[in-house]
């Protein structure tokens, strides 16, 4: 996550400890701000840049401090998997969730979570196209069917009226997939599916802490598989939690990959008596990957809050631009951040091309670039029937994926405080945006 800026005098959480979220706003509103005038010559022209802050560390992530090094040079003396169930109980407590699971990754905790399911081979589980193959690779392995969904194109997020399209006999869940630290509609997607009898599964890998109405992500669905691999908002270097509802579910995912703790469930547990062989994989999470989570889990709502804030001071200024609007945040949804800042630009109301834009803002000093993904239906291994005991189920058209990646551009995710360089971002778009007649 590191960019080419340098690192800013004051920290964010040292800047908002001492000025305040008001203070930080008065700050910003009272900086200089150069007018973006429409005779004011670009820097693709010959003009002067209109970023010039330097702060190399202003993406830096993880924050690990002294009280990770200490604990895990503890670790180091006296070696022990205590860790792993502190930190369980930790995000138990955290997430008010009945059962939790640490694994050796994301990937893992979301294959565990499909074992969990114990669905007929052959069960269709509808999963958004624009997303990431880790919980949908492993479907495989189980015989399950990924049927490949669009997304709302102002969101990136599943899209429920084309899962309502994709419905067949055989759609057993559904698998929300919150891209980037943007909730999914939890609400709408739980109606869709209760209405159905349909599980929800919560791919929520890009967005510890988000919340729903009030509700934290990875307590809507059945179940819930997060990352905390180092670039996630909650860095563990490499791991993973599963989240259950159900006892069955929770006893059926950790027999999986532990073949050291059937023998911690009730005597009348189906999957005590697997004590010893498990299922065939190990997947427990390292205890130095426990102490790293545990802790920053202590810290993720205040880096949360921090980044919105942040976010929101350049977002609320950019959006103001025509054609240029960032990921859509509905009434009732608390965002995080996560690696980036996603933004969407409308070539035909903004009246210059995205690449063009891209072009002169890039001239400026800022820190974007076009953004597009592979739609995961497009990769060889979706089509090719040898590594399937059933066939994914590929769609004719995706045109909400289409156009979020004709129209995503990225910004950079600034981890530690930095009103300089939110002043001069908004200064280059504008400055740009006054210009579009030249670049059109």
């Amino acid at each position: 996550m590191e960019t080419n800026h340098t690192e800013s005098g004051a920290s964010r959480r040292a800047f908002l400890k001492s000025t305040g979220a008001l203070g930080a706003g008065l700050y910003l509103g009272s900086m200089a701000k150069p007018a973006a005038a429409a005779g004011e010559a670009l820097a693709l022209d010959g003009g002067p840049k209109a970023v010039t802050h330097a702060a190399a560390a202003a993406t830096k992530w993880p924050l690990y401090g002294d009280d990770e090094i200490s604990l895990v040079t503890e670790l180091l003396r006296n070696p022990s998997y205590a860790p792993v169930a502190e930190f369980e109980e930790a995000w138990k407590a955290f997430f008010e969730c009945p059962y939790a699971k640490a694994h050796c990754n994301g990937t893992n905790a979301l294959t565990s979570m499909l074992f969990a399911l114990d669905l007929p081979e052959g069960s269709e589980i509808l999963v958004p196209d624009y997303s990431t193959w880790f919980p949908v690779v492993p479907m495989r392995l189980f015989g399950l069917v990924p049927v490949f969904v669009d997304v709302n194109p102002r969101t990136m997020n599943l899209e429920v009226e084309d899962c309502k399209k994709r419905l067949t006999a055989k759609t057993k869940a559904v698998m929300p997939v919150h891209w980037f630290g943007l909730p999914c509609d939890l609400d709408d997607i739980c109606a869709f599916a209760d209405e159905h009898g349909l599980s929800v599964l919560e791919d929520a890998s890009h967005a510890h802490g988000a919340r729903v109405n009030g509700k934290l992500i990875g307590n809507w669905g059945r179940m819930a598989g997060f990352s905390l691999q180092m670039g996630k908002p909650l860095p563990a270097i490499e791991g993973g939690m599963g989240m259950y509802k159900d006892q069955g579910d929770y006893e059926r995912a950790v027999t999986y990959g532990n073949y050291d703790l059937p023998n911690s469930f009730p005597e009348d547990s189906p999957y005590r008596k697997y004590q010893g062989t498990a299922f065939g994989s190990k997947l427990r999470i390292h205890p130095v990957a426990a102490i790293l989570g545990r802790l920053q889990l202590g810290k993720l709502a205040q880096y949360n809050a921090d980044g919105v804030a942040q976010m929101t001071r350049l977002n609320e200024r950019l959006n103001q631009l025509p054609g240029l609007a960032a990921q859509y945040v509905r009434q009732g949804i608390d965002r995080v951040y996560y690696s980036k800042n996603l933004f969407f630009i409308d070539e035909a109301k903004a009246g210059f091309s995205r690449e063009k834009a891209v072009e002169a803002l890039q001239a400026e000093g800022v820190d974007v670039s076009v953004y597009t993904w592979t739609l995961l239906h497009t990769y060889p291994l979706m089509s090719e029937a040898k590594y399937w005991r059933h066939m994914p189920v590929l769609p004719d058209a995706v045109p909400g994926c289409d156009q979020a990646n004709r129209q995503a551009i990225q910004l950079p995710y600034w981890t530690s405080d930095q009103p300089e360089l939110v002043e001069q971002y908004a200064a280059a778009f504008e400055k740009v945006w006054a210009n579009k007649k030249k670049l059109a």
